[in-house]
């Protein structure tokens, strides 16, 4: 299994970055240069607990699919959405929240397997955990900006 943990620190209230976090129109936009499009399930708007949300995007210059359901909340604090169908062995993104003098943390971490044995062990250590990385880390940037403004 691959763990990625990415800390953010937003200048806005814990409230704002929690609700920004789970918008579709807003994930769509951060995830613009994978031409991701949510398709099915929740397609706009604030996701909520037991909802899903199948998105679209294309990856490595293939478009996939991938299935999430929110399967945790706790509001302002905590999000878990986890994949249901998709590319993946498994796949669980935590999003964590802290408030303090007016700073909020986020904190990312997703893990993750990949399928194929050895072989996706290998394109995981080449070219996916860093692939992933980047993405949260340009994901984090737009949510920052628009929870800044």
């Amino acid at each position: 299994m691959t763990t990625i943990k990415i800390i953010t620190k937003v200048n806005a209230p814990i409230q704002k970055v929690f609700d920004i976090n789970r918008n579709i129109d807003i994930h769509q936009q951060s995830a613009s240069k994978t031409n991701e499009v949510a398709i099915a399930g929740v397609t706009s708007g604030l996701i909520n607990l037991n909802e899903t949300v199948t998105w679209r995007g294309k990856h490595f210059g293939v478009y996939l699919t991938h299935k999430s359901r929110m399967t945790a909340m706790n509001f302002y604090d905590y999000f878990v959405d986890e994949m249901e169908e998709g590319k993946f062995k498994s796949f669980r993104h935590e999003h964590f929240f802290e408030e303090q003098n007016g700073i909020t943390t986020m904190t990312d971490k997703l893990c993750y397997k990949t399928p194929f044995g050895i072989f996706g062990q290998l394109f995981d250590y080449l070219f996916l955990k860093k692939y992933l990385t980047n993405f949260l880390l340009e994901r984090n940037r737009v949510l920052k900006e628009l929870s800044e403004n």
